[in-house]
């Protein structure tokens, strides 16, 4: 499905609206025992490294139009990454190198260390993740926190469906959000530069029907606020290195309570106290 494009409207000089978008998305899981639970933690340690999310965030780049200036990236012990890719909107300077030099949103780059990640405070990609497991009730879940942070004319949304089929998306959290402003050419100011009602509109029809989904939008803030869950639930799809099959009906029924409440509690933001 082609996803509509955003409508560009002439201004008097350089764009500096902010354009902000941040995902939570999660995966769960249910791992029968303590060493399935491990297993399960090193594979997604594996799936997205620090090398991996670096490939996935310099795609979202080049789909926006954006060019990267520099890249810090870090895998952590026990478990985890993260990824700081700083980018601009004109073409890149083949004669300075990716630690002398600044944006033309304002950062600025840290000579590289091995932990040291870029300065900056307009157009930025980020992302950090975070694998965990219940202590005693075998649910583990991934958490992976992405910002995409982007001033002039090049927008995140069109890296949004991108983004959602890149990882394993049980449920996905977003906030969209445009910032400061720019003028017209009658300087008059403009506090976004493109029509949008929902983050909805531009996630396409066959991703849309695969979730629900709830909107809290404040338009005169222009700050917009989707959650998704998948409405269809196959057990086999949350048992980690197992199959339902060889699971008991009475203890099959109790793990897809948990995974159920599971999810209930990280899409609603809320504990579901037992009655």
């Amino acid at each position: 499905m082609k996803i509509k494009g955003i409508n560009k409207q002439k201004l008097y000089d350089f764009n500096n609206l902010t354009k902000s978008l941040s995902f939570n998305i999660y995966d769960i899981c249910y791992a029968k025992s303590y060493e399935h639970r491990q297993e399960y933690i090193r594979y997604i340690d594996e799936q997205y490294n620090a090398q991996r999310l670096t490939e996935i965030l310099t795609n979202v780049a080049h789909m926006i139009g954006a060019n990267v200036l520099n890249v810090a990236k870090q895998d952590y012990d026990p478990q985890g990454a993260s990824v700081t890719v700083l980018i601009a909107e004109g073409p890149v300077d083949g004669g300075q190198s990716g630690q002398d030099q600044e944006s033309a949103a304002g950062g600025t780059i840290v000579p590289a260390k091995d932990s040291v990640v870029a300065h900056l405070d307009k157009s930025h990609i980020t992302v950090h993740t975070y694998p965990e497991i219940h202590p005693d009730k075998g649910v583990s879940t991934f958490r992976a926190d992405i910002d995409v942070s982007t001033c002039g004319e090049i927008s995140p949304l069109k890296a949004l469906n991108y983004l959602i089929q890149s990882f394993e998306s049980d449920i996905i959290i977003m906030d969209y959000r445009v910032r400061g402003f720019t003028r017209d050419l009658h300087g008059k100011k403009c506090f976004i530069d493109h029509k949008i009602n929902s983050i909805q509109n531009y996630i396409p029809a066959k991703t849309r029907n695969q979730y629900y989904m709830i909107d809290v939008n404040m338009y005169q803030e222009n700050i917009f606020h989707t959650k998704m869950i998948l409405r269809e639930f196959d057990l086999d799809n949350y048992l980690f290195d197992s199959e339902k099959d060889e699971i008991k009906p009475g203890e099959r029924k109790k793990i897809k309570k948990k995974i159920k409440r599971e999810m209930s509690e990280i899409f609603y933001g809320r504990n579901i106290v037992n009655v």
